[in-house]
């Protein structure tokens, strides 16, 4: 899972992503109005943190931008500005969810689970789908009712795949959703294609049928 922090306080930014990567979320930052449109229009997010203060512009505007775009990246508003007429105009143009500062780092990785939860997966915190099942607090999956060991970016790539289940998925897609903006420093994709192989092993070894097709020259998707 992928986040977007959009704050200009540096100490506050990096200290979000410390922890937000320890619950296993990819995090990037953007620290001006610019950087955050910048990066809104190259790449998609499960989750944008917003800070409505930015340098350069009004991080509502944001929110207008990805309406314009068509993006459904889950928005949640981080502002010092607690001001009822913010929140609400916010949640008007599309934010999912507001938290004032200052936050507790345990309640703003609930906001960010909920947020996904919803927007992705029905608002449910176990995913079953024919023979699978995927818990999403305790991060576990088993087939036909046994577990299967996965890595964490196995794991990540197989929630991207249910999420956009039956859509094709370009192999440079899969490469922005799991190193961020760095996918574009890399000279092929031989990266996504192993990690692909090893989650394909896993689940054909477990007896799971075969939902994730290869799409040659394409990409994959997982068909259900």
């Amino acid at each position: 899972m992928k986040i977007l922090i959009v704050e200009d306080e540096k100490e506050l930014a990096q200290d979000i992503a410390l922890y937000m990567s320890g619950e296993n979320y990819l995090c990037e930052i953007a620290s001006t109005y610019f950087q955050a449109l910048e990066k809104i229009s190259l790449y998609n997010y499960d989750c944008i943190l917003l800070d409505l203060m930015l340098p350069g512009g009004d991080g509502l505007k944001i929110l207008d931008a990805l309406k314009e775009q068509r993006k459904t990246d889950g928005v949640i508003i981080l502002s010092a500005k607690n001001a009822l007429e913010d929140k609400i105009k916010g949640l008007q143009l599309g934010a999912d969810d507001y938290l004032a500062k200052p936050f507790h780092h345990s309640e703003l990785a609930a906001r960010i689970h909920s947020v996904i939860r919803r927007k992705q997966f029905d608002n449910s915190d176990v995913i079953a789908l024919e023979e699978l099942r995927i818990d999403l607090q305790a991060k576990t999956i088993t087939v036909n009712d046994k577990p299967v060991l996965l890595t964490k970016k196995e794991f990540d790539l197989l929630l991207f795949f249910i999420g956009n289940k039956n859509k094709v998925i370009p192999k440079s897609a899969l490469a922005e959703h799991l190193s961020g903006d760095i996918a574009d420093m890399f000279d092929n994709h031989d990266f996504v294609y192993a990690h692909v192989k090893n989650l394909k092993r896993k689940l054909t070894e477990s007896g799971y049928n075969n939902y994730l097709k290869t799409i040659y020259g394409t990409g994959y998707k997982w068909e259900i």
